[in-house]
Order: C-alpha cells, then sequence, then structure tokens
C-alpha cells in the first residue's frame, strides 16, 4: 500500500515515463531482486534456509535436480547480496553451513505473498492458458 494507506499498490502509485528508458529499468531495484528471485533456484533455496540453516551437501540433498554448481551459484549470489550467511566451521574436513540473513528472513513475507497469490489464482491462470491455445 502507499504511503497514505489508500488502498494503491506502491507500485501503481508512481508514474513511469512514457516510453519507459531502457537504462531506467535496467537500473531499478526491483527488476535487480526480481532478476535475482526470478531464476529456477533461488525461491526454493530462500524457502529452505528459511526452516533452518543447512550443510551445502545437506542442501544439495535436498534439492533434486539441482547440480553442485548451480547451488553454488545460487548461495554465491544470495551471499553477495547479503540474504545468506555461510559460515565455515573449523572442523576436518571443514563444514560450511548456511542460513538467511535478517534480511534474507524479511524475503520470506513477500515470497509467501506471491505464493498464496499463484496459489489462489492458479485455476484461473491455467483455464487463460487453455483459452489461448490454438
Amino acid at each position: 500500500m502507499s504511503a497514505t494507506n489508500t488502498g494503491v499498490p506502491s507500485m501503481l502509485s508512481h508514474r513511469l515515463p512514457d516510453p519507459v528508458p531502457a537504462d531506467e529499468y535496467e537500473q531499478c531495484p526491483v527488476t535487480d531482486v526480481l532478476r535475482r528471485v526470478g531464476d529456477k533456484w533461488t525461491v526454493l533455496v530462500v524457502v529452505l534456509l528459511g526452516q533452518r540453516p543447512f550443510r551445502f551437501n545437506e542442501l544439495h540433498r535436498g534439492i533434486q535436480g539441482i547440480s553442485q554448481r548451480m547451488l553454488t551459484r545460487t548461495l554465491r549470489g544470495l551471499e553477495t547480496d547479503g540474504l545468506v550467511l555461510r559460515t565455515v566451521h573449523p572442523t576436518v574436513p571443514p563444514s560450511v553451513e548456511y542460513r538467511l540473513t535478517p534480511l534474507g528472513g524479511s524475503l520470506l513475507h513477500p515470497l509467501s505473498a506471491l505464493a498464496d497469490w499463484a496459489v489462489t489464482h492458479q485455476p484461473q491462470i491455467a483455464s487463460a492458458r487453455r483459452s489461448a491455445q490454438p
């Protein structure tokens, strides 16, 4: 909601230029975050880490179909953005644990809202897709 609580989503209360400049779109913080969470694995990793901390191999075993390389890239990106904390424990061999930071934890609420919306509207979306097919 907007700051004045008018019921108008904040996204709609701001007028975009017409046309929207490409560089403005590319530099938009919303575009940046949607790129991060819009990939194939990030939301799943964030949700799992929202339940509890995981060691790398435990997380890898818990996500069927993700390669070690892709999990590493996903975790590194989340760590770079300050959403995940990587802790190396001084054991032999070293044990690495991943957990959400407070910033990462704050992402769970909007992701949950989006997930609730998707589940609620999935039948309508599926129906529209069927109608659109030739």
